[in-house]
């Protein structure tokens, strides 16, 4: 289970670091898809360090697993905030995508709870 939480978090890790420096520089789509929910533009750089903590979190979870638990847990929880906030603004089609990372968030926390 070991190898299995090292591989999850190390991917994972790479899709929060990918989301959270978009927001930092303001890429066009991210910028439009989020301030089109409603978003302010000031709550970019607070919501990707949130990403990119959960990010770290997962990688020092690999040599300390209650880390990497907790950061799958907030990771999780973050998701489920950027899915309510879609539903929210009636976007059903763009909720797909954090509802995914929602589920894959899991993968971190069962498998460090397995890894323990």
């Amino acid at each position: 289970m070991y190898i299995a939480y090292v591989v999850v978090a190390v991917l994972f890790a790479l899709m929060l670091i990918g989301s959270g420096r978009g927001k930092l520089v303001r890429e066009k789509r991210v910028t439009e898809t989020i301030t089109g929910l409603g978003v302010p533009l000031s709550w970019f750089v607070p919501l990707a360090l949130l990403e990119i903590a959960a990010a770290v979190g997962l990688l020092v979870g690999i040599a300390y697993r209650p880390l990497g638990i907790a950061a799958g847990i907030g990771a999780f929880l973050y998701f489920v905030g950027a899915v309510i906030t879609h539903f929210r603004a009636k976007d059903a089609k763009g909720s797909v995508a954090p509802g995914v990372l929602m589920l894959v968030s899991v993968a971190p926390v069962v498998l460090g709870f397995l890894s323990l």
